[in-house]
């Protein structure tokens, strides 16, 4: 079973969302059976809906599960505090453009990139990983190279 690095945000949103999937499941049950009392289940659209949704329901809280059991939480763990790695917000400057950039580095679960959380597997990201403030990275990317300047690293 591999690792599941997560920030204390992010486990805490993953077991928000298998409790919600656990009512989901219990609502449907019911939902499931009134269907089932309607009497041919062959031709019976609402429990065969009913049925292939459970088993979706089902499937997604095995995956929160597992990952769950298996997560790491990276607030709690010793990082080099000077140091780009997961849970890191990171302030750069673009060369290119003179932008200033501000991106969280979290676990692919937690990104949004338009709340600035990219994934820690990002290009950008792994371009970035070890990098130290002050330091100037050159990270090829999909649409080109970036040049930048990290300005600060902080960890919240």
């Amino acid at each position: 079973m591999t690792d599941t690095y997560l920030t204390k945000d992010g486990f805490e949103k993953l077991q928000a969302e298998l409790l919600d999937l656990k009512k989901q499941k219990n609502d449907l049950s019911v939902e499931i059976n009134d269907a089932r009392e309607q009497g041919d289940l062959k031709e019976n659209a609402g429990y065969i809906y009913g049925k292939q949704k459970q088993s979706q329901l089902m499937s997604r809280i095995s995956e929160l599960e597992l990952r769950l059991r298996s997560a790491k939480i990276v607030d709690n763990m010793a990082v080099n505090k000077d140091q780009v790695s997961l849970g890191a917000t990171v302030t750069m400057r673009d060369e290119n453009t003179k932008a200033t950039l501000v991106y969280t580095l979290s676990s692919a679960d937690e990104a949004d990139p338009a709340e600035g959380r990219i994934s820690v597997s990002s290009p950008l990201a792994q371009g970035l990983l070890g990098s130290t403030t002050g330091a100037s990275v050159k990270i090829r990317l999909p649409s080109g190279e970036k040049h930048l300047t990290i300005l600060k690293v902080e960890y919240k």
